[in-house]
């Protein structure tokens, strides 16, 4: 189960390591119909492409979330912008015994199509992924695109 666990964060991250900003009209209408199904009262704001998938960013009832989306529309993970005191115990523990001194900038929960739930600490410029329960899964570092990105939100 644990590998199950950490292989789907570790393809959840990839997911997010080569995004590339598309336009509107790139998306195919099957990803944008399914995105107005499930949130039919938010408009999304920005589109990306990544490894063949399209990931859109939206904000729904205030929350920035992001949805990642096959070509087909069907619906691959949500990511969903979290307070980090909503993190798991595990987060802030491993935060503090492993990075003193560093705080956590943001933090999302993770489902994917599977229900199966992981975190995400954003750390200087560094995503650490957890577990449900808050054990460390992955440290991923942030490329140049999108941290460039990032600074032009």
């Amino acid at each position: 189960m644990k590998t199950t666990i950490v292989l789907l964060a570790i393809a959840a991250v990839s997911f997010s390591a080569s995004a590339q900003k598309i336009k509107s009209e790139e998306v195919p209408s099957a990803v944008k119909s399914k995105v107005t199904s499930l949130y039919p009262n938010s408009k999304v704001e920005k589109w990306e492409k990544e490894d063949g998938n399209f990931e859109a960013e939206l904000e729904v009832n205030k929350v920035e979330t992001s949805v990642l989306l096959n070509a087909s529309g069907n619906l691959l993970q949500t990511e969903t912008e979290i307070a980090s005191s909503a993190l798991p115990k595990g987060v802030s523990d491993y935060v503090t015994k492993n990075l003193a001194g560093k705080k956590i900038k943001e933090a999302a929960k993770i489902v994917d199509a599977k229900n199966t739930v992981t975190y995400e600490a954003e750390v200087d410029e560094a995503d650490y992924i957890f577990d449900a329960s808050g054990n460390f899964l992955k440290k991923e570092v942030e490329n140049d695109n999108d941290k460039d990105e990032k600074k032009g939100k």
